[in-house]
């Protein structure tokens, strides 16, 4: 039976640290100062036979409700309240401190059972620290070290004891096959709506990323704030859309490179580059009131080079007065200064009202539906005959390209072969021509489009003239 665990702390004990430990991945952004996580992270956790779903929280700090620390505190309350048990984690080289005795009696009043984990615990310092801990009257410590890896088979034991029920029988992984849908002789499509739609939001800092998403999933599921930069880990959630499965990415704000000089500033773009990286439809949020500044430019051709299926979403429209001229300006830049994914839709949204929500989820799944798309060799070559016989690629030093057929090698994003004599003296804007042509003639808007070219074999290469 699969179960939740939520990891519950004071700031910089090593929450972070055990949740990669348990997932086997390097998921959590970690580093020695307090403070680092914010949002809750649900990750898939696997200890022996054992399969459950673990939650990384933010440090429990004291403060009001309105003040950051007091909305990260509510993140972590509404993670205890989801969970079927709670890993209290403290730091055994420090001892119990007054904190760890306040939030003791939270989690005691939650009513759920609890594993009390005593981190940091190698080493003669730590042994100490983790005998200390019975005094929080939470049980048996668990002397542990998330670093190391010490301590899993105690872990286990506490879990086995803690959740009798919920522990008796392990689930099962069961691996689908993936299967090949492509089909030479006619159209097709490799769209799999079995699995879940991963999207990723990005944007710069304080575009509204976040409040967008809690919109979107009608919960306060992601922290939001006036500051800037609340967001730090890539948070995925998972959702269901008119019946279609989706895994939603929220992400720190990007800045310009030069810019960026905190370490863990660093972490969090690399976590947001990373989330796009696996991502299949990115969504580029631009701020309506400050639109398309160079660093949107930047994120967006990222996203193109690393071949997604791209979507604007033009936020805090609610903002914007002269809605209709606006958006017509705005479809008008994004045409002119994106055209590495020329067509794709530009929607207008708000998280604040809701506005245009339902638009851009269907915007989402039209733009992944194109960039999982096939077409037929036949169609492609007869299209390439008129395309060339129309404008012939140019003669280099007086000897002609020449471009024989062409055929799509895979999709997502759609990549097609040219085979012919010469190509690789074929001009990039001849290239661009013939990317136009097929995004215009194959209905291909919104998706970066991939052309490799393939000479043939010269039989009197090597030869004496």
């Amino acid at each position: 039976m699969s179960f939740s665990l939520a990891i519950i702390g004071r700031p910089n004990v090593g929450k972070s640290t055990l949740f990669n430990r348990l997932t086997g991945k390097k998921l959590a952004l970690v580093d020695d100062r307090p403070g680092v996580t914010r949002d809750r992270r649900e990750g898939a956790a696997k200890l022996a036979d054992l399969r459950f779903t673990i939650i990384d929280t933010a440090g429990l700090e004291e403060g009001a409700s309105a003040t950051l620390e007091g909305r990260m505190r509510a993140q972590t309350e509404s993670a205890i309240l989801s969970a079927d048990g709670i890993l209290f984690v403290i730091d055994a080289r420090v001892g119990v401190t007054p904190e760890d005795k306040y939030f003791a009696d939270l989690v005691r009043r939650a009513g759920k059972p609890v594993i009390l984990i005593a981190n940091k615990a190698e080493g003669k310092v730590g042994e100490a620290g983790a005998y200390e801990a019975f005094s929080l009257g939470l049980g048996d410590p668990v002397p542990f070290s998330a670093e190391h890896g010490e301590g899993i088979g105690a872990l286990y034991e506490a879990l086995r004891e803690a959740l009798p029920e919920q522990t008796a029988e392990p689930a099962e992984e069961e691996e689908a096959e993936e299967e090949n849908l492509y089909d030479d002789e006619e159209d097709g499509s490799d769209l799999d709506v079995t699995k879940p739609l991963r999207i990723t939001v990005v944007g710069r800092p304080n575009a509204g990323k976040s409040t967008l998403i809690n919109r979107i999933l009608g919960e306060d599921r992601l922290l939001t704030g006036p500051e800037a930069g609340i967001t730090r880990d890539s948070i995925g959630v998972d959702f269901v859309w008119r019946d279609r499965k989706m895994k939603l990415f929220d992400t720190a704000g990007l800045r310009k490179r030069a810019k960026v000089v905190d370490k863990l500033e660093k972490l969090s773009a690399a976590d947001a580059l990373r989330a796009v990286r696996f991502s299949e439809v990115v969504v580029l949020l631009v701020d309506s009131t400050i639109p398309f500044e160079k660093q949107d430019l930047t994120i967006a051709d990222l996203a193109a080079r690393e071949g997604r299926a791209f979507v604007i979403g033009l936020g805090k429209w609610d903002l914007i007065e002269d809605k209709g001229a606006t958006l017509t300006k705005l479809r008008e830049d994004a045409e002119r200064l994106l055209p590495q994914v020329r067509g794709c839709p530009v929607v207008p949204v708000s998280g604040a009202t809701g506005q245009g929500l339902d638009r851009l989820m269907e915007a989402i799944v039209a733009t992944h539906v194109v960039w999982n798309k096939r077409i037929a060799t036949s169609r492609l070559n007869r299209w390439l005959l008129s395309a060339v016989e129309q404008s012939p690629p140019p003669a280099i030093s007086g000897r002609r390209i020449k471009i024989r057929y062409m055929t799509q090698a895979k999709s997502r994003p759609p990549h097609f072969v040219l085979f012919g004599n010469q190509l690789e003296e074929l001009p990039a804007s001849y290239e661009r021509f013939l990317i136009n042509g097929m995004r215009k003639t194959f209905d291909l808007p919104g998706v970066p489009i991939r052309i490799s070219k393939r000479a043939g074999d010269n039989p009197f290469a090597g030869k004496k003239r």
